[in-house]
């Protein structure tokens, strides 16, 4: 049965995919992770967002992944002819809704009226972050779009302070916090002028098989058996909703998992499901 439903679900998601429609992928500006040993004061920083990544090109929106957005006219009518980078957002902990709706071939009206694209980048503008701040915040004014808006950009003293902030923000449900050096000119590719800081890590691997549940998850799936990049396997249970339990990742799946650090045999620690990768 679960096997069954797993395959229904590959079918699905294959049958979606396909039909969506391709565009150039980006080339855009990648993050590095916060390592502690930086001057905070000479960083601009911002909330994580957690919902899709989108570049605005003039014409269309076009995920990371190089598939156009199939965002309705009303909702980018006002956006400017220049290249933006930014997310599509939803609000906390709504990442799994803010794809569903933005991934879909027809955009539906009513959905997309909650939704905000919040910018953080200039493509190729001329300047520091800084000077990008600023021409971002005349661009929304000017735009005058109630779907266009700017992800706040705020100073920390020190990186006590940059750790207390994202306490509190974690607390609220933020995903964590993102630091973009002052005086960075704009490039594309992983960078140290961008750096991303949340309390746990995350990463990805394979999903090579399942473990049967037990007592009241009995006739469903307990965990799912992982392996990672560098031949690790282990199982992850915790995370799963008892729909996935029921119609889990097919086999060959890559999931994204967050953990706290390694055992001491390179296992990692409180693995927890976040979500199936999305080719999109």
């Amino acid at each position: 049965m679960i096997k069954t439903l797993a395959s229904l679900f590959f079918i699905c998601c294959f049958y979606f995919c396909f039909h969506l429609t391709a565009a150039t992928k980006p080339d855009l500006l990648l993050a590095e992770v916060y390592n502690g040993n930086i001057d905070v004061q000479q960083y601009w920083v911002s909330e994580k967002l957690d919902g899709v990544r989108a570049y605005w090109n003039g014409k269309q929106l076009i995920s990371r992944g190089g598939n156009v957005i199939a965002a309705p006219d009303w909702f980018v009518a006002d956006f400017p002819p220049q290249q933006l980078d930014g997310e599509l957002w939803l609000g906390r902990n709504k990442f799994a809704d803010i794809l569903s709706i933005v991934s879909k071939h027809q955009a539906i009206d009513a959905q997309w009226q909650q939704i905000r694209y919040y910018i953080f980048e200039l493509p190729d503008a001329e300047g520091t972050f800084t000077e990008r701040i600023e021409a971002m915040q005349r661009l929304v004014q000017q735009q005058n779009s109630r779907y266009l808006t700017l992800v706040p950009q705020f100073r920390i003293a020190d990186n006590a302070a940059l750790l207390a902030k994202l306490s509190e923000l974690e607390g609220k449900g933020a995903e964590g916090l993102m630091l973009h050096r002052q005086d960075a000119l704009y490039k594309t590719g992983r960078s140290n002028d961008l750096l991303k800081l949340k309390t746990y890590q995350d990463t990805e691997a394979e999903v090579i098989g399942y473990r049967p549940g037990k007592g009241k998850y009995k006739g469903m799936v307990g965990a799912l058996i992982v392996k990672t990049p560098e031949g690790k396997e282990f199982a992850i249970g915790s995370g799963l909703t008892d729909a996935l339990r029921q119609t889990p990742p097919e086999i060959g799946t890559v999931i994204t998992y967050r953990y706290n650090g390694y055992t001491n045999n390179g296992i990692p620690r409180f693995a927890r499901f976040l979500r199936a990768r999305q080719e999109f």
